[in-house]
């Protein structure tokens, strides 16, 4: 700790400056963190906030919390209308990345009367809040700038922060693979079946719905609308000989989510004009799964990195082991069939697949997609230079 040269009145004063400041930063953390933790079911994000209240937390020492006069605090009293009421969700979040980041920057000028460490500390945790404000509050801002025919805040949100998506393929034990895979991290899971009667195909699908959202993952159908619409699934994934979007739409209500698979640059550009919610990319290797559909390889990664405008997955015989090229090429999202469905444990393989793609998303080399692909801005460089 530095020396302090003022006062004994003004060293009490910027003892309650850092002391409330200390507060009101983590409080607008934790908000955040709560809706990280049951809104998004994000177990990465949730533990960033969590580190980052611990981290200010270690500043506030005892000397700090002995200077809290609340009784005598003139702001305690002051409020204002707007304090009383929450508009939506975004509005809520909105308002606490705010107070924590103001927090910090009070904290990081008054702090360097205190503690030159303290104050450095403070200001990389208050760009590193407006990375996460970016991640997290862009894509509501997005929906609620978006035509009525979007998918709800709450699924597009999930969407666009899943970085795992698993295809079902037909096993003994469906339940129990996709139940592992979803312990291990697993995002989205589509339902595929290509042989099983309706009755059974719903039967199936109703089970799976109930497993994704008991672990907070989408659960999506793939092909049939009208199976979707029947197990209240959070959407379909569409082949491009399977129903027009528009149509699904129509089958499902405007709140669901429509995707579609690509092959080549003109099939991407086809997705984007109908109004895809997101679409697949590949195969980027032959597949059993695709039997006589040449691979598209990573140079097709590389044109869905630059003109994709939603969210995209990688899929077509990709692994925990050979997907770091395709990551290299601009994926930061993947889909895979046999790799988990035929994994001895397919909860270690989607943890694997998760840690890949999250580490691409989040690396600061990693060059931003002129669209949704990773969900972020750079809205910290915008405001270094400004300052």
């Amino acid at each position: 700790m530095r020396s302090l040269e003022g006062s004994i009145s003004e060293n009490r004063a910027l003892f309650r400056i850092l002391d409330a400041n200390l507060d009101r930063a983590r409080e607008g953390m934790r908000i955040i963190e709560e809706w990280c933790r049951f809104g998004l079911n994000n177990e990465t994000l949730m533990a960033e906030f969590k580190s980052l209240r611990q981290s200010v937390a270690h500043w506030h020492s005892p000397e700090i919390r002995l200077a809290r006069d609340t009784p005598n605090d003139l702001g305690t009293a002051l409020t204002h209308p707007q304090e009383a009421t929450r508009s939506s969700l975004l509005d809520i979040l909105q308002v606490n990345f705010a107070r924590s980041q103001e927090a910090l920057r009070v904290l990081e000028e008054y702090g360097k009367l205190y503690s030159l460490e303290m104050a450095a500390a403070c200001k990389q945790m208050r760009y590193q809040l407006y990375s996460l404000d970016s991640q997290i509050v862009n894509p509501l801002m997005t929906e609620a700038f978006m035509t009525p025919n979007a998918p709800s805040t709450a699924l597009r949100s999930k969407l666009i922060q899943a970085r795992t998506y698993l295809v079902t393929s037909p096993v003994p034990d469906l339940l129990g693979v996709v139940e592992a895979a979803l312990q291990g991290g697993i995002a989205i899971v589509q339902y595929r079946e290509k042989s099983a009667n309706d009755a059974q195909r719903l039967h199936l699908a109703q089970q799976l719905k109930a497993l994704c959202h008991q672990y907070g993952a989408l659960f999506i159908v793939n092909d049939r609308a009208d199976i979707a619409l029947a197990a209240e699934a959070d959407g379909v994934h569409l082949g491009q000989h399977d129903l027009p979007i528009e149509i699904a739409r129509k089958i499902l209500g405007p709140d669901k989510i429509v995707g579609r698979s690509t092959t080549n640059p003109e099939e991407l550009q086809r997705a984007l004009a109908e109004g895809a919610d997101y679409i697949g990319v590949g195969p980027v290797h032959e597949t059993p799964t695709k039997p006589g559909k040449a691979a598209a390889g990573n140079d097709y990664v590389r044109y869905a990195d630059q003109h994709a405008t939603m969210p995209w997955f990688v899929i077509g015989g990709l692994n925990a082991e050979n997907l770091a090229p395709t990551l290299a090429a601009g994926a930061t999202r993947v889909a895979v069939v046999r790799a988990l469905m035929a994994a001895s444990d397919p909860a270690a393989v989607a943890r694997s697949l998760a840690q890949q793609t999250h580490q691409v998303a989040h690396s600061p080399t990693q060059e931003p997609s002129k669209g949704l692909n990773n969900g972020q801005n750079n809205s910290s460089d915008i405001r270094e230079q400004s300052e």
